[in-house]
């Protein structure tokens, strides 16, 4: 076996072992669910249903995956209870399908007339400052240059706590004193990542303002001003949100797409929750890809999303 096919085996491993909880959970129930049964009815459907939703699956997404399966079962008069979870792998695979890029198979960026730049949003306590290093590291790893920017100007520990990250991936950090200008920080960290020829530059922002239009306000201003330096940039805006809060993160998702202009997802600590189907929801009623995941604390434990392994994953038998 090559290096990459031993690669591929360890994520797998801590992709299984990072949605175990999940897998478990919902793997336990759907077991229950067809117990005794040799057909997909009406009420193993409603089963299902109940599942998915208390699997924060949401219950918009969940319709949408019922009805597939209903459709399907219509089609083919012989689908019988013990092949019920093929048919919800490939029905939920094929509804990500629609609402997701391309897949990447690995960490990568795209080519750019200058640095890729990346702003990352989420309220505190999600695992953003934390994606944030993780991220660092990775794209380190691939030999490019990064350069990070600590804009959460509003709490010394957001400041502190990038500082430890970039020193563990080994990466050049922008930072001023606590209640100095975001802005004015995003817009040195810019001009860093220039005078640097970094590949990477990724900003960090404010979890929490007092209010709604604070946050907007106080993001629009951080783009307005990296692209004074940068005329494209932000190129990617991620938002990242704790999947182990379940519909809570739908919320907050709800929010800052309202604030700004998300075009990717990160979703963490998926390794501490059985909660797992929250990624399903979150890409189907955002239309926003899911880029990365969390599945565990160490520095390597942040792998791109790719639909189908999660999916095969979550719904193992």
């Amino acid at each position: 076996m090559g290096f990459f096919g031993i690669f591929s085996k360890e994520k797998k491993e801590v992709l299984d072992q990072g949605l175990e909880k999940s897998s478990q959970n919902i793997f336990q129930k759907l077991s229950r669910a067809v117990a005794g049964k040799s057909t997909v009815d009406e009420i193993v459907l409603d089963d299902l249903e109940e599942i998915l939703v208390s699997s924060d699956v949401g219950v918009q997404t969940t319709i949408k995956i019922i009805d597939r399966i209903e459709e399907r079962v219509a089609k083919d008069k012989y689908v019988g209870a013990s092949e019920l979870n093929s048919i919800l792998r490939d029905e939920v695979v094929a509804l990500l399908e629609e609402n997701q890029s391309n897949d990447q198979r690995e960490f990568s960026i795209p080519e750019t007339d200058g640095p890729y730049v990346i702003m990352v949003v989420g309220v505190n306590g999600v695992g953003k400052t934390t994606t944030i290093g993780k991220l660092a590291h990775q794209f380190k790893k691939l030999g490019k240059k990064v350069v990070l920017g600590a804009a959460d100007t509003y709490r010394a520990a957001a400041v502190e706590q990038l500082v430890i990250w970039a020193e563990r991936a080994d990466v050049p950090i922008v930072k001023k004193e606590m209640g100095s200008d975001p802005a004015s920080v995003a817009f040195d960290s810019m001009q860093s990542g220039i005078a640097q020829n970094a590949d990477v530059i990724i900003v960090d922002t404010a979890g929490r303002l007092h209010n709604k239009v604070n946050l907007m306000n106080e993001l629009t201003k951080i783009k307005n001003v990296m692209k004074k330096v940068i005329p494209d940039a932000p190129h990617e805006i991620l938002l990242v949100l704790d999947a182990s809060i379940g519909q809570n993160a739908i919320e907050q998702a709800t929010q800052f797409t309202k604030a700004t202009e998300v075009n990717a997802l990160a979703l963490t600590k998926l390794d501490g929750t059985a909660k797992g189907g929250v990624v399903i929801g979150i890409s189907d009623q955002f239309q926003i890809p899911v880029k990365y995941i969390g599945i565990g604390e160490k520095i390597d434990d942040l792998q791109v999303f790719n639909r189908k392994e999660f999916v095969d994953t979550l719904f193992k038998n």
